[in-house]
């Protein structure tokens, strides 16, 4: 097909064939113009060629790194979810800070499971719903167990958050004091405080002064705070004492490790690909579709169960994730079944070998010679029958003693 062309191109030729030299007619004119090449066809156009495909890769590479590197993309899907503890959660600190009310609650389950994620969640969406009506203090139980370092810590992050001048000389008395002022103020001024204890199991040891001062100043009614416990210990709150119990709310959140359901669709909520995104539509339906045929594929099933094996946290799988990207294919710009077997055989070390490897010879010897002893069935042996052992099977390794 000719291109057709515009009305100014008319008349244009229609003014230049009257003119010397030009062609006698517009329709001779009309023949001598470029003929536009046919469109490419939808088969074609699906087709990407590997000059093409190699931005496109790089491209889909970024936005796959930097979905892993944002916490709370990863965490999104607990947000549209009403019975997920992110909502139990934030219902119960919103509600603390619309009706200016105490509360205290326990985040209780193994390592790994998700507790500081949906925690550090929470906050971030309280504080952009109430932006000045919360203060958060953070302690953890390895650094602040201690009542002493504990109240002085909570003194400068108090002063931190106010501008206010701390004085490191200040007693442990005077801190707690400044601590209970500090709370009578903010309650006053409608801000909730909200204490984060990590590692709540050690500061249940010892006499708990911080805990019985921390709950017993919560019994104030111009208090507004929110005391927020994390541990791995299930019986947490059976570690305390009978007068700070009585003052506790006994609430409790429990996670549980992910099943391998949970960890497939989390792997699917971070690698699959949107279609309103900036990349081209036919690339994003191709690679969303070899990624399913993946994910059942019988080999990736043993995939991933040798991955939660050995750890099932969300770290680690993570950790897998962002290696199955680094391993893409750049030419063809898809995931592909080898990018997972890759990404976990560079998980799996194998510590003996990492160990050989630092080995003088003469340590290889040694336990050369060591091995041949337990293949004969010798369970013990000493560094003189294992030096006869190296002195046989190899004499020119070891050198004559000299003869006084």
């Amino acid at each position: 097909p000719r291109l057709l062309p515009s009305p100014a191109h008319t008349a244009a030729l229609s003014l230049a064939w009257r003119l010397p030299g030009c062609p006698s007619s517009p329709s001779v004119a009309l023949q001598a113009l470029p003929v536009a090449a046919p469109p490419p066809s939808s088969s074609a156009a699906r087709q990407l060629t590997p000059m093409a495909a190699a931005p496109v890769a790089s491209q889909a590479q970024a936005v796959l790194r930097g979905r892993l590197c944002d916490p709370a993309f990863v965490h999104s899907r607990l947000r549209s979810s009403p019975d997920t503890n992110y909502s139990k959660l934030k219902y119960l600190v919103s509600s603390s800070v619309s009706e200016a009310c105490n509360n205290s609650v326990l985040l209780l389950g193994p390592r790994g499971c998700g507790k500081g994620a949906v925690l550090d969640m929470v906050l971030e969406d309280l504080k952009e719903e109430h932006p000045d009506a919360i203060s958060v203090i953070r302690l953890n139980g390895m650094l602040h167990s201690d009542d002493n370092c504990a109240t002085k810590e909570i003194a400068r992050q108090l002063c931190l958050e106010h501008q206010l001048s701390f004085s490191k000389m200040a007693s442990s008395d005077d801190n707690t004091e400044f601590m209970i002022d500090m709370l009578r103020e903010c309650g006053l001024a409608h801000k909730t405080v909200i204490f984060v204890l990590e590692e709540f199991d050690l500061f249940a040891q010892g006499k708990q002064r911080l805990l019985y001062s921390l709950l017993d100043a919560m019994q104030s009614l111009t208090s507004q705070a929110v005391v927020i416990g994390l541990s791995c210990r299930l019986d947490a709150d059976q570690l305390l004492e009978k007068r700070v119990r009585s003052r506790f709310s006994h609430r409790k959140l429990l996670f549980v490790p992910s099943s391998l359901d949970d960890i497939q669709r989390l792997m699917e909520h971070l690698l699959m690909l949107d279609k309103d995104s900036s990349l081209p539509t036919n690339y994003v339906t191709e690679y969303n579709s070899r990624l399913t045929s993946i994910f059942s594929n019988k080999k990736f099933k043993g995939v991933l169960d040798s991955l939660t094996d050995t750890d099932a946290t969300t770290s680690n799988i993570l950790r897998f994730l962002f290696r199955v990207v680094s391993y893409m294919d750049m030419e063809s710009g898809f995931l592909s079944m080898e990018c997972f077997t890759d990404a976990l055989s560079s998980m799996q070390r194998q510590p003996k070998m990492d160990s050989l490897q630092d080995l003088s010879i003469l340590e290889l010897y040694i336990l050369v010679c060591m091995n041949r002893l337990e293949d004969k069935e010798q369970k013990s042996y000493n560094f003189n029958t294992i030096m006869k052992g190296i002195i046989s099977s190899s004499p020119l390794m070891v050198s004559p003693r000299p003869k006084n």
